[in-house]
């Protein structure tokens, strides 16, 4: 029998696999993720494989089937404009707890991600650097809750945002760069009011300009 402590291992390492390849876009929602693959790719044994799906299940990503199987969790557009209201809610506030603690270097790397987004016009990397670039400024401080929190809302609504950053004309890109580089500067300032205000529109922008694009909730047919 293996020991809980190697259960524990595995199913953490699978977990963290599968969570990757979601965020990255190998497994877009409605994709049927197969037990028996899975445990063959990362030579793990059935049980964890099985927790690790269940973790997954637990922060929104996998939905499990009884008897029938795993799939990528879609969202609805309804459930993706929910999520981005409580974004829009909780990421001011951990950016106001965040703010006062982020250093020169860090405010330095945060506008070189600001200048890279600019400066690219390749959608995978906007992505990345993205991300990047708002998880960095929630580091200057410690939660117990509000970044594990964000971090799970940030899961959950990679893949529309990969579908909808695609579909983004000229304006729209401009835009997203110019709210970049204010927020670094009211950063820079420690006008932590303003950072959060930047921050509050630049996330409803989104969710209003993702509103407009329903076509991207479409998602493959499970089975």
């Amino acid at each position: 029998m293996t020991p809980p402590r190697e259960h524990g291992a595995a199913t953490a390492h699978v977990a963290d696999r599968v969570r990757e390849a979601i965020i990255r876009g190998a497994y877009p929602p409605g994709t049927r993720i197969r037990q028996e693959e899975l445990a063959e790719e990362t030579g793990a044994s059935r049980v964890p494989v099985r927790e690790a799906l269940r973790v997954l299940e637990a922060e929104g990503l996998v939905t499990l089937v009884a008897n029938t199987g795993a799939w990528v969790s879609s969202l609805s557009l309804g459930e993706c404009q929910e999520i981005y209201r409580v974004r829009e809610r909780v990421e001011p506030l951990l950016l106001r707890m965040s703010g006062p603690g982020l250093s020169g270097p860090v405010l330095d790397e945060l506008e070189a991600l600001a200048e890279r987004m600019s400066a690219s016009d390749d959608p995978e990397a906007f992505l990345e650097l993205d991300r990047a670039f708002h998880l960095l400024t929630y580091t200057g401080t410690t939660t117990v809750v509000l970044t594990d929190l964000v971090h799970r809302l940030w899961n959950r609504t990679q893949a529309y945002r990969r579908v909808y950053t695609r579909l983004m004309d000229d304006r729209a890109r401009r835009t997203v760069h110019d709210e970049h580089r204010l927020i670094v500067g009211a950063l820079r300032d420690h006008d932590i009011d303003a950072a959060e205000s930047l921050l509050a529109g630049h996330i409803r922008r989104t969710r209003r300009q993702l509103a407009s694009h329903p076509e991207v909730f479409a998602t493959p047919e499970e089975g």
